[in-house]
């Protein structure tokens, strides 16, 4: 089936490499990330590469913290949304950076069925298991298996009936850093039962280098054909609708804005993008899935993965009362995430691609998200 060098602060760097070089300032310190939850210790970890580009990760869900890369001038800045410490983090629940899982999306009705056994999972308010429930695998310690200068490799093993999945899951997620300025994101995993698993990171992007900015006069590329259809209540239907003279319709590139309010109503049961789209790229990592572009910074960044869906959401439900990084406050539309993903609901939907895993089978996906300038 498909699918340890701590930093203190971000400064200038004056290296031969990046003399003419501008490295935006951040309020990220090591000490704001040393904590311990469950027993375990949660570390900031930093990987880079000789093109002066860094990411910051913690152990902590497993996060994307930060994301260093370069605009047209060579001047680097943070490009995704989240905090100054492990304690916003916690306290505010919106996913930020975190891999998702047991399962990204919605599970209807809290419950599925597989080789004739019925498993009912975490209900949530709505009555469906969301985002594989709480805590999930945003809010659990993950082990540091391997870190080096442009590569770390965390781990964690969910245990037989958390939150009612079953099988005793072993995963792992690896971050590398490449020379090419992508950042790779390997997943594996194997379980002991029969299970179900359709794990994503959860960035907030905003490519443009200022977090308080909309992304709407972005422009966007994605290529696909359709996206996945919701009822009023934002439950998946099981059918796929053209994107076809419609608001989602990104075949040719164009501003995220354009559309976006239509009277259209897809829009009006999410209030802005929050959707899965059908790859055209069935799983080939080498075709490109996605690309977003800056006009200003001149940063563009591109989305390859093995994974069958794409899942974008422009941040609709940010409403200035998020205080993040550097004390910048999240507005509506400050950011967008692309989660590469099978569907949800899945497990119940059975003309969509299966994410059942079975003992003696590996989950594997992989996900590049590849920046220019």
């Amino acid at each position: 089936m498909k699918k340890i060098i701590y930093i203190l602060a971000f400064s200038c760097i004056t290296s031969s490499y990046a003399q003419n070089t501008l490295y935006i300032p951040s309020n990220i310190k090591h000490k704001n990330f040393e904590s311990s939850l469950y027993g375990k210790d949660i570390s900031l970890i930093k990987i880079s590469n000789s093109k002066g580009m860094k990411v910051y990760v913690t152990n902590y869900g497993a996060r994307i913290v930060s994301i260093m890369a370069a605009d047209r001038n060579g001047n680097f800045e943070d490009v995704v949304c989240g905090f100054d410490s492990i304690a916003d983090y916690q306290k505010i629940k919106q996913n930020f950076g975190a891999l998702v899982g047991r399962y990204i999306g919605r599970i209807l009705g809290a419950k599925f069925t597989l080789d004739g056994i019925e498993y009912k999972l975490q209900a949530g308010g709505n009555g469906h298991c969301a985002h594989g429930g709480t805590p999930g695998f945003a809010d659990k310690v993950w082990n540091i298996v391997e870190t080096n200068g442009n590569t770390v490799k965390l781990s964690y093993l969910s245990v037989d009936g958390e939150n009612g999945f079953p099988g005793n899951l072993d995963i792992s997620v690896t971050y590398t850093l490449s020379e090419r300025n992508e950042l790779i994101i390997n997943y594996e995993a194997t379980t002991d039962k029969p299970t179900v698993l359709n794990p994503s990171n959860h960035s907030f992007f905003n490519i443009s280098g200022d977090l308080n900015k909309s992304i709407t006069d972005q422009k966007l590329f994605v290529d696909g054909d359709s996206i996945a259809e919701y009822d009023n209540d934002k439950c998946v239907t099981g059918r796929m609708i053209s994107v076809k003279n419609s608001p989602f319709d990104f075949r040719c590139m164009h501003h995220i804005g354009d559309n976006i309010d239509d009277d259209n109503q897809q829009l009006k049961v999410t209030g802005g993008y929050d959707h899965t789209w059908k790859l055209n790229s069935n799983g080939d990592i080498d075709k490109m899935a996605a690309r977003i572009k800056d006009k200003k910074s001149g940063r563009v960044m591109e989305v390859y993965t093995t994974e069958p869906g794409l899942h974008i959401y422009t941040a609709n439900g940010h409403n200035s009362k998020i205080i993040g990084k550097s004390g910048i406050t999240y507005v509506r539309r400050n950011s967008i995430c692309f989660e590469t993903m099978h569907f949800a609901d899945s497990p119940n939907k059975p003309q969509f691609p299966s994410t059942a895993l079975r003992p003696g089978e590996k989950f594997t996906s992989t996900t590049i998200f590849r920046f220019r300038n």
